[in-house]
């Protein structure tokens, strides 16, 4: 069983602490285009946003914006009021820790292109064994603290050779 008519994902959704920063970011260091914006939106009349988004009722979002990023995944991306207090932004090892991966052609022109516009990279680039063998990695942070991580396999990773169903990259072009 699957969810009925199911193609893929069509956008990804988190929260920034300022999204006048996040835009600079994903559009000036990552090339993505914002496609629109909406809000303010907030309701002191019932307990929408509670029903409808699972926050506090009185929680106001200030405003979205959704932005396109090439090939993959939109994102949409969300600054709150939040009535009830703000939380830390979560770690990979806390539940709802995640992180946002940027498939390159060529990793060590994106590095250097990372280095060059002084965004904070974590160590050094990593050489994936194993299943992911042919992928090299690296994980980077927004200004805010988000983790990102930059990818490549330009030839497949191993797990791929045998998949009914491969990921689309240039080892594959038609796919």
């Amino acid at each position: 069983m699957a969810l009925p008519g199911l193609r893929g994902t069509e956008h990804i959704g988190f929260t920034v602490p300022d999204l006048d920063e996040a835009e600079r970011f994903f559009v000036d260091i990552i090339g993505c285009e914002k496609i629109y914006s909406l809000g303010p939106f907030k309701n002191d009349d019932n307990d929408w946003m509670q029903e409808h988004m699972n926050v506090h009722p009185r929680t106001i979002m200030k405003e979205l914006r959704f932005f396109r990023c090439k090939n993959g995944p939109n994102f949409e991306i969300f600054q709150f009021i939040p009535a009830d207090g703000q939380q830390r932004q979560p770690l990979n090892s806390d539940i709802g820790g995640h992180h946002l991966a940027f498939y390159v052609d060529d990793f060590d022109l994106a590095y250097q292109y990372l280095l060059d516009n002084n965004v904070r990279v974590l160590g050094e680039p990593t050489f994936s064994k194993s299943h992911s063998e042919g992928q090299r990695w690296l994980y980077f942070l927004t200004p805010w603290g988000m983790q990102c991580e930059l990818v490549s396999f330009p030839n497949g990773k191993a797990y791929e050779k045998d998949a009914p169903v491969k990921l689309w990259h240039p080892a594959h072009p038609e796919k």
